[in-house]
This record gives C-alpha cells, sequence and structure tokens, in this order.
C-alpha cells in the first residue's frame, strides 16, 4: 500500500490542482489539431453504451461535459503519473506557477487508497512551519472526510484566500491517533535561489526549483558570492536536496553558468522530431525572450567555471535538478554528494487545446551527456552521506520515481511480476481515536531537515561536502 501511489497526477505547492510532481519542459504546441488516425469503432461503442447507461441509470443526473472531462482526465492520467488533462483553471495555474508565485499551503500531494497522500511539503511553506511529513494521509479537511474525494476537489478544497485557517486531520505511520494540524492559507511565493557564505573562501547556493528566473537569479547568487570573497572561492556546494524540478531552459541555464561554452547539457529522445533536442551550454538554449535579451551568465567570473564544486542531491532531487547534477558529473565538473536521487528522466510537453485547455504529455526520455538514461533509477552519487537527522523510518517513506504506478520502464528495470493479494490496510482511525483526536504541538512535529536553513551549522551532509572540497577525509555514511 506504502508504494502504490494511484496514477491521478501530483500537486506542486499544493495549487496546481493533480497536475505537477516537476515540470521539466514547458512547450507550446506549433500544431493546433491532433493528426487524424484510425479511430477503434468498438471501442468507442462501449463508451457510447457506458456514457448512456450512465445518463439513464445512475442515481443522479449527470451532466454531458462532466463525463467527457472525467473520460479524458481518465484517459491521460492513465498513461503514467506526469501526464495530465488541464482544464482552464489548471492550464492557468501551471502557467503562473512557473514564474514561483503560488497560493495555498505549500504541499506536493497524491492519491491513495481513497485519501490525499503527502509527497512532500515546501520549503519555508505553512505546511512545512506546521510539520507536515512525508507520507502522511489527510483524512479530513476541515469536518469533511476525504476518502471518495477526487484529488482536484480536496485541492480546491485546501486552496483559499491568505489569512484563512484550514484543520488537517492526518493519519501517519507510527502513530496510533490522528494528529490534527491547523494551517493558515498564504501566498506561497517560492524562492529559488538562495546564496550564503559559510567560511572565508567556501560558499553554498542552493537551488529549491527551477523557474524562469532562476538562471538569472543564480548568476545573481554567484556574483554576490564572489563579492562577500574578494580573494575568490576556494569551494562551492551547489544543493539541489529537494529541489522537485521545473523548467528545462532553467536547468540548461545553471549548468551553463558552470561548464564550459557549447559542451552538450542534456538530449531528449522521442517518437516525434520534436521531442528529438540537443541542448548546449549556449545562450541560444537557456535564454527566453529573443536574441535581444542580455545574457545573465556572460558577466560571471570566469573563476565560476573551475571552481571546485560539490553537488548535494537526495531523494527529492528530480527532474530538472537531475539534469544538471547528471550534466556536472558527466563532464567531471562536480563530486555529486548525498544519496540516490528521485529518477525522474521523462520530458512533459505542454499541448495546448481549445477553450484556453490543454495536456501536458509525456514526449520523450531525457539523457545526460553521456547517454544514460536515469528514468526510475535517478543519479547515483559519487560520494554515499546519508542525512542522519532523517529517521530510517522516514527513509523507508521516501517516494521515487520507480514507486509510481505506471511510471516509464527504466533502461534496468523487469516487469515486476503481480503479487498474491495481500490483507487491506485500513487507514480509518480506530473508534476511540475517532472520538479524541490528539492535537499535537506541531513545533513536535517538525524534522531537523525541515526547519534546516541554508548554511546551518548542523547540517551534516553540507559539512562533508566543505570537508571534500577542503582535502578532509569525509564520513560516507551514516548508520543509525
Amino acid at each position: 500500500m506504502w508504494k502504490a501511489l494511484k496514477p491521478i497526477g501530483l500537486v506542486s505547492l499544493g495549487t496546481v490542482v493533480g497536475i505537477m510532481v516537476s515540470l521539466n519542459f514547458s512547450a507550446q504546441a506549433d500544431r493546433t489539431s491532433a493528426v487524424q488516425l484510425p479511430l477503434p469503432i468498438e471501442d468507442l461503442r462501449i463508451f457510447s453504451e457506458v456514457f448512456g447507461k450512465i445518463k439513464s441509470d445512475y442515481v443522479e443526473p449527470i451532466d454531458d461535459k462532466k463525463l467527457i472531462k472525467e473520460a479524458i482526465n481518465g484517459m491521460v492520467s492513465g498513461l503514467d503519473p506526469h501526464s495530465a488533462f488541464l482544464d482552464q483553471e489548471a492550464f492557468r495555474e501551471l502557467q503562473v506557477g512557473t514564474q514561483g508565485e503560488f497560493g495555498g499551503l505549500g504541499i506536493e500531494v497524491g492519491m491513495e487508497d481513497g485519501f490525499v497522500k503527502v509527497i512532500a511539503p515546501i520549503e519555508d511553506t505553512p505546511a512545512s512551519r506546521a510539520g507536515v511529513k512525508a507520507g502522511d494521509f489527510i483524512i479530513k479537511l476541515d469536518d469533511t472526510a476525504v476518502r471518495g474525494m477526487s484529488l482536484n476537489d480536496a485541492v480546491k478544497k485546501m486552496r483559499g484566500k491568505p489569512k484563512t485557517p484550514i484543520r488537517l486531520t492526518i493519519m501517519r505511520k507510527g502513530e496510533d491517533k490522528p494528529l490534527v494540524f491547523t494551517l493558515v492559507r498564504d501566498v506561497v511565493r517560492v524562492k529559488s535561489v538562495k546564496a550564503k557564505t559559510i567560511e572565508p573562501g567556501y560558499a553554498v547556493i542552493k537551488v529549491t526549483q527551477f523557474q524562469e528566473q532562476t538562471g538569472e537569479n543564480l548568476a545573481q547568487a554567484i556574483q554576490q558570492m564572489y563579492k562577500e570573497n574578494p580573494q575568490g572561492l576556494k569551494g562551492l556546494v551547489l544543493d539541489l536536496r529537494n529541489d522537485p524540478g521545473g523548467l528545462l531552459n532553467s536547468a540548461v541555464a545553471v549548468s551553463a553558468a558552470f561548464l564550459p561554452k557549447d559542451v552538450l547539457v542534456v538530449y531528449t529522445d522521442g517518437r516525434t522530431e520534436d521531442a528529438k533536442m540537443r541542448l548546449f551550454a549556449t545562450r541560444e538554449n537557456y535564454l527566453r525572450g529573443g536574441p535581444f535579451r542580455e545574457d545573465y551568465l556572460a558577466k560571471l567570473p570566469e573563476a565560476s567555471k573551475t571552481v571546485p564544486m560539490v553537488i548535494l542531491v537526495n531523494q527529492g532531487t528530480a527532474s530538472a535538478s537531475e539534469i544538471v547534477a547528471g550534466a556536472l558529473q558527466d563532464h567531471k565538473r562536480a563530486t555529486i554528494m548525498g544519496t540516490q536521487t528521485f529518477g525522474k528522466g521523462s520530458v512533459q510537453s505542454i499541448v495546448p487545446l481549445n477553450n484556453n485547455t490543454a495536456i501536458k504529455l509525456t514526449t520523450a526520455r531525457y539523457f545526460t551527456p553521456h547517454g544514460r538514461s536515469i528514468q526510475a533509477k535517478g543519479i547515483v552519487p559519487d560520494i554515499v552521506v546519508e542525512d542522519p537527522s532523517v529517521s530510517s523510518e522516514e527513509r523507508g517513506l521516501s517516494l521515487r520515481e520507480a514507486d509510481l504506478e505506471r511510471h516509464l520502464m527504466g533502461d534496468d528495470e523487469k516487469p515486476i511480476k503481480p503479487e498474491a493479494p495481500k490483507p487491506e490496510v485500513k487507514l480509518e482511525p480506530k473508534p476511540e481515536a475517532k472520538a479524541k483526536p490528539a492535537v499535537k504541538d506541531s513545533d513536535k512535529q517538525k524534522s531537523r531537515a525541515s526547519r534546516r536553513e541554508i548554511g546551518d551549522k548542523d547540517d551534516f551532509q553540507l559539512n562533508q561536502a566543505i570537508n571534500h572540497l577542503k582535502g578532509i577525509p569525509v564520513v560516507a555514511s551514516i548508520k543509525q
């Protein structure tokens, strides 16, 4: 059950109505109509019969548009965990979301066994501050039970005007009673780049998500680090932990900031010519806005191309952030340190349809410069360093691409034979727990990792990265 995530879609930052864990590739399709292909007449006849039976016999009248919309939803979301139909609201929010501002709770969610499952809280948002954790099951929103509610409806209920409260009742593995959190909705502004000098000559830059302005913000952060260290940097840590990804051109920009000009960053391969791309560390592949836009990477210090680097990754490093880690690893530009990444090696194209709707469709796989597909595998660190603030139980709850139902098969994967049915695990609280839900101090729910600020002196993995840059032996793995 814990690994069986239904392919209804994931919601980034609790606002993008069931449409994204991360957005690798935001492309507007040039063609406005679908290619005409032969239709499966017999299957369509069955569809027509089901449609008619629902219209005539369902306990309540159902609107035609609702039935058609849900049929399209099922057709697209049944392909893989990252494809989805975007209605007008979802499409509009996706377009706004890539700019880095969202409304809601700051939470990535999916659907499992009829409940909303927390994939991950986003750093410095109402959800992370309240202590919501990955693997939590949301069973009630205020006084409304979630079971039987669609993911889209649950997300819409979690959204609302800033400064308004909502009560989440959560079941957490290892807890006998439900936990109740009261969160205050807010406009979630994700700062995609943060930087700090750790000590003279050593700095860390953290990228939390790849948005439209990430490349430019990174360039500003690099320049700031060199201003704070006039004698130059001896070592730089690029922190991509828990970065769910984002825009492909921004991933190319971040890679290009540290790689020689014109080297290959990533290539994609799919069935159509549009899906076959080779992206290099050139302004044409990362700048948007035409040839007259200023190249924000052109003013970077030359030393940024050669400063010794460590890239920190973990199981939350996904999609566009894996492109960066894979590119710098293949070009031997940085040492990758941490734990194995998420393994999302597919590209999603946004294909606009009529009436301001769209489909987010998986159209290609991406490959590192040396031809590695990380789909369902991830980037394997050069040096494994575990985070001791994350318990073994929390690590066991962590999701990766390979755990998602209908995920694209990785190169080294073999189809899994169906297992014998297992006894159903009920998530409903025990009767006595329903009567007296436990309300715990939210501060006690927070893990040290979720509260950590950039450059925290207690950040074990960061400390090991700095040690590596100094030539000090690294503690490669911590066992609890």
